[in-house]
């Protein structure tokens, strides 16, 4: 119960009594009034820089993930003048392949992790799968909140998993909370989670993994980044921001970029803090910027 309480108790400071409606007005408006001062050369290689470049496919395999690395070194040295993509993220199976390949410094290397997407597993295989990402050489973590968890409103066991995986990470391998947010649907229970992702260990908060019907959207974007914002006064930890999932055009991205300056200002605008979380999107900013089209990735 103590621990329960604590979570309770953190989630007391804040105000999670949050209207949907009012979320998709806030919304409509920054977009009716702010995207299109983004919409810049300047953004677009910024956001470029911001990719984490994703492989996740049943039919990967080590021939295919060398052969995805070798194009991230590939692309360092045929645009120069570019910022190179954010992160490399593979199934934890790859972590080595990726380290032993990669040469571009600055590239991250993540790892989806604890039983994704789903992470419906005993923690004991969450741990095991995770302790062997980051000794393969993961940098960053991606794990799945225990969904079923935060819906039954076991906030206690939904956060000793996160707090657990964090602790197998450690001070210097990031730990990204996916809260899949086409599953606990309303702004309210976005916001909820959100506040108890960072509370139990997260260092960045993730919309969703891409394999459910519904993925990132403005509105949960929004609120995750108004949950950031209010951690962030409160305790003075920074939490970074990662959309994924249905980010499909160059608008899109620049509505998230959008979202992320106006609710959380310049101190989030690196790619360290704000990661995008599409595959897809690289050749479409390639080209964008290069003014011609381009089919690198």
């Amino acid at each position: 119960m103590n621990e329960l309480s604590k979570y309770e108790q953190a989630l007391s400071k804040y105000n999670t009594d949050i209207d949907d409606a009012a979320v998709k007005a806030a919304v409509r408006d920054i977009i009716a009034t702010k995207v299109m001062e983004n919409d810049t050369l300047e953004v677009k290689k910024f956001l470029f820089g911001s990719i984490e470049l994703t492989t996740l496919k049943t039919e990967d395999s080590e021939t295919s993930v060398m052969a995805f690395t070798e194009r991230v070194n590939a692309f360092d040295n045929e645009y120069p003048d570019m910022p190179h993509v954010a992160t490399v993220c593979v199934y934890p199976c790859f972590a080595e392949i990726v380290k032993d390949t990669l040469e571009v410094e600055g590239v991250e290397i993540a790892c989806v992790s604890g039983s994704f997407p789903s992470s419906q597993a005993r923690i004991e295989v969450k741990v095991a799968e995770t302790s062997l990402a980051v000794a393969d050489g993961a940098t960053e973590i991606d794990i799945v909140m225990p969904v079923g968890k935060f819906l039954s409103g076991d906030y206690e066991g939904m956060c000793e998993d996160i707090t657990e995986l964090k602790s197998v990470c450690g001070e210097n391998v990031a730990m990204k909370v996916i809260l899949e947010t086409g599953d606990i649907k309303t702004a309210s229970n976005i916001k909820k989670a959100s506040i108890l992702a960072m509370y139990a260990g997260a260092d960045y908060i993730k919309t969703s993994t891409g394999k459910e019907k519904i993925s990132a959207t403005p509105e949960a974007a929004y609120v995750m980044c108004q949950a950031i914002k209010e951690y962030y006064e409160e305790t003075g930890i920074q939490i970074g921001f990662k959309p994924a999932g249905g980010i499909n055009t160059v608008m899109d991205a620049v509505t998230y970029y959008t979202i992320v300056k106006e609710v959380l200002g310049e101190k989030w605008l690196t790619n360290k803090w704000f990661r995008l979380g599409t595959s897809r999107l690289a050749n479409l900013l390639l080209s964008e910027i290069l003014g011609e089209e381009i089919k690198f990735f």
